[in-house]
């Protein structure tokens, strides 16, 4: 197999030809009917993804009407020959295929080798694991330039690389990958979402907001792109749209995950941010636990995190850290080194530590350099607690007044870009 294309998908065990319509277990034949292939090559397609019981239907029974009884009973004989566990159930929502895909079609064996250990490695979120993540995914591309989930992947390791140690060059590697992943595939699911991110952080929400919501024209039932909403409506200001579109993901698939905890915190509905904040946890609870009053949980939390050096985002973990003990200075003189951190979210959030340190000219200062580089939240300005000592002063009135017109400007830019989807589907019922 060495140096040679797929022309199957593995997964497992099995291997299933969309060319030849075939199942294969080792060197034996599976049988399979017709509609219970389909159902299965549907399922390997999406591996990963919940696919929705609705675009099953129309792909198995076009322009039909069947009980559900008859997907059901297909679902039944896969399991019998995948095993039990292999295709997971979403309550009244979908299907989504467990078992891990080894190859696909048309991806040389080596390329996709790396890149599986790639995505393994790029989950554990350290810098130099990541590094590793994005050696793999160069080896994966040398033997295969034309896969466009290697591309995408390398993108997101780039993007974290820039995130985590502050590389400009990696920021523009990340674009980079990201555009040929498009190029070679302009519908790639996992290309938008991680270029989503990748927009946000580097001032390009709105950019990500319409072409989001462009995307979702034809895709109305694709939760990973009002996940992506989620975010960066967040960083235009539209928290009542971001919570919107975070209740219509969950609505098509309850285990999606997305960014809105940190919708709920700009909002001051701290308690909600619990039950949200989820994968793993570095700042956002801790943040709510202080804002909530709870100091000496939160400074606990905070201390046992910075025990591991290989997080990303010690600067904010660590101010915040120092604000609860008491020690201004230190809190004052952490965030003056924040001159690499170009994430604006976070920028925003290090304003909130200068509020709590009642210093309006730094407060001021990182509100400013958040919103140039593309995050501005005018509710929280104007209700967050935190900020009541500083609402007299003109220079935060005046750049409260800039957020409000942003976030204007993004509403409109919003309603001109949703085509023919109703501008009530970001409005929460």
């Amino acid at each position: 197999m060495k140096g040679k294309s797929n022309d199957v998908f593995r997964f497992g065990e099995f291997a299933l030809s969309p060319r030849e319509r075939r199942l294969s277990r080792g060197k034996e034949n599976v049988p399979l009917s017709p509609k219970a292939f389909d159902l299965l090559e549907t399922l390997v397609r999406n591996h990963g993804s919940l696919v929705p019981r609705s675009e099953i239907f129309s792909r198995l029974w076009p322009g039909i009407h069947v009980s559900e009884a008859n997907l059901t009973n297909l679902i039944v004989q896969l399991r019998k020959i995948l095993g039990p566990d292999a295709i997971q159930t979403v309550s009244k929502h979908g299907y989504r295929l467990m078992a891990q895909v080894t190859g696909e079609p048309g991806i040389k064996h080596e390329a996709y080798q790396s890149f599986i250990r790639g995505k393994e490695l790029l989950a554990q979120r350290s810098p130099e694991v990541i590094e590793k993540a994005r050696e793999l995914f160069w080896f994966s591309l040398a033997h295969d330039p034309q896969f466009a989930s290697a591309w995408a992947w390398l993108g997101r390791a780039c993007r974290l690389l820039e995130k985590f140690k502050g590389r400009a060059s990696s920021a523009d590697l990340a674009e980079a990958a990201f555009q040929r992943a498009f190029a070679i595939d302009p519908d790639l699911a996992c290309a938008h979402q991680f270029y989503t991110q990748l927009q946000v952080d580097t001032g390009q929400a709105a950019q990500a907001m319409i072409r989001l919501t462009h995307r979702l024209e034809g895709r109305r039932d694709d939760p990973e792109t009002l996940a992506g909403l989620v975010q960066a409506f967040r960083y235009c200001g539209l928290l009542e749209e971001s919570v919107a579109a975070h209740e219509q993901a969950v609505c098509l698939d309850p285990t999606v995950r997305t960014s809105v905890a940190h919708t709920h915190f700009m909002r001051g509905e701290f308690p909600r941010v619990f039950e949200t904040y989820t994968g793993a946890l570095y700042y956002l609870d801790a943040a709510a636990w202080a804002a909530l009053g709870a100091c000496d949980r939160a400074a606990l939390l905070l201390r046992e995190r910075l025990k591991n050096p290989a997080l990303g985002m010690m600067t904010l973990m660590s101010s915040l850290l120092a604000v609860l003990d008491g020690q201004p200075e230190r809190a004052a003189d952490l965030m003056r080194d924040s001159e690499g951190i170009r994430d604006p979210e976070v920028l925003f959030y290090l304003a909130r530590h200068y509020a709590m340190l009642d210093d309006l000219e730094g407060a001021v200062q990182m509100l400013r350099r958040a919103r140039l580089a593309g995050f501005w939240s005018p509710y929280t300005m104007k209700n967050d607690p935190v900020f009541s000592r500083l609402r007299s002063h003109a220079e935060f009135q005046s750049e409260m007044m800039e957020a409000g017109r942003l976030e204007s400007h993004s509403r409109d830019l919003l309603q001109q870009n949703l085509g023919p989807i109703n501008v009530r589907l970001f409005r929460r019922t």
